[in-house]
């Protein structure tokens, strides 16, 4: 009796509940040397590994969070992963009506469309999903974010 009840639970996913709870965007600030003290963070990176289903629930919060900013500009996904679809982002609890979905052109990658959606300014935070960043992509990123004053978000899926 005892193991079938035990069986039932889903596997480790409560034990993050109570730390999702929290607001976690400040764990997620990135060390860097050349920041100035009380200058926020222009590149964070996230690394989430696991089952996708267990991936998108610790991903949730974190972008509902971001999507309730109090900054009125938008939360901008640069080509999210087929699985966040507007019934996910729905189910989700983030708040659609500051969230664009954008997706690269054909003579346009997804690294020139954060950039250019970081530059622009009209989003505090743009988020993409690219593999590994190396120095140049970072910087990159982080010299657009500079112009817009925002954020960018690399968030990679294992």
């Amino acid at each position: 009796m005892q193991q079938s009840a035990h069986l039932s639970q889903p596997a480790q996913l409560p034990l993050f509940e109570a730390f999702l709870a929290q607001p976690v965007l400040p764990g997620l600030k990135s060390r860097e040397q050349s920041r100035k003290p009380g200058q926020p963070e222009l590149f964070s990176e996230l690394s989430l590994r696991g089952a996708p289903g267990h991936c998108q629930s610790l991903l949730a919060p974190i972008l509902r969070e971001l999507s309730e900013e109090d900054d009125a500009r938008w939360l901008t996904l640069i080509a999210p992963p087929a699985s966040l679809t507007q019934t996910w982002l729905r189910d989700a609890g983030l708040n659609r009506e500051r969230i664009l979905l954008l997706q690269p052109g054909s003579n346009q990658s997804a690294l020139q469309l954060a950039c250019e959606a970081l530059r622009l300014g009209h989003s505090h935070t743009v988020v993409s999903w690219f593999g590994n960043v190396n120095a140049s992509i970072r910087q990159q990123l982080v010299r657009a974010a500079t112009c817009g004053n925002a954020q960018s978000l690399n968030i990679r899926l294992g």
